[in-house]
């Protein structure tokens, strides 16, 4: 029912022959809140004037936030998406996520992502892998509270399906890790890179 928006049913298999523009594909694979495989008969939501915006253009965060002084990262787990914003508050990009579902059976309790704000202490690359889940790939991985860590992951599925951790698309969780997110250390006075993860409405 949005305005902006109309819903389309895919008659391809494959994100990029349904939109062989690299820029469209991520702004429609962003507005879905999913990279993962896009099939023949999926219905999926397209922005209308497609070829006219931008990213920015859809984000569901406002474009300028109040000034901290600092660049940050918010995490929204209710839209499913993060957003970088400046130290002069302006946004600078935005992503889908996928964070903690609230009970995993595999493990037998709760596995909700840790909220509240942070700095980043830690951060890997290619290489970083869970100690916790089987030795899971967690490439281009930052961690914010003990073993939460926003990292880059083959599977958003559209829905919070994490351990607790904040999944996000391996492309944008790269370009966080390399030229956004600054941990903390003795020379910045432990003031790394601020994240605030907001609380799902029900437990608030």
């Amino acid at each position: 029912q949005h305005p902006d928006f109309f819903c389309a049913k895919v008659n391809v298999s494959g994100w990029q022959r349904a939109f062989p523009d690299q820029i469209q594909r991520d702004i429609v694979q962003k507005v879905n809140r999913t990279y993962n495989s896009l099939w023949k008969g999926k219905i999926i939501a397209v922005p209308k004037n497609l070829d006219k915006i931008t990213i920015l253009d859809v984000s569901p965060f406002p474009l300028t936030m109040p000034s901290i002084g600092e660049k940050k990262i918010i995490v929204d787990q209710e839209k499913l998406a993060w957003a970088a914003y400046d130290k002069d508050g302006n946004q600078i990009k935005w992503g889908p996520v996928s964070s903690g579902k609230d009970y995993c059976p595999d493990i037998g309790r709760q596995c909700t992502t840790q909220t509240g704000q942070f700095r980043f202490f830690n951060k890997q690359g290619t290489e970083c892998r869970s100690r916790t889940f089987d030795g899971a790939r967690m490439p281009y991985c930052m961690f914010f509270y003990k073993g939460f860590a926003m990292h880059g992951s083959n599977d958003i599925p559209g829905k919070r399906a994490s351990h607790g951790c904040i999944r996000m698309f391996t492309r944008d969780a790269k370009w966080l890790n390399h030229e956004f997110v600054e941990l903390s250390h003795n020379g910045n006075n432990q003031r790394g890179t601020v994240v605030i993860v907001r609380k799902l409405l029900k437990y608030n």
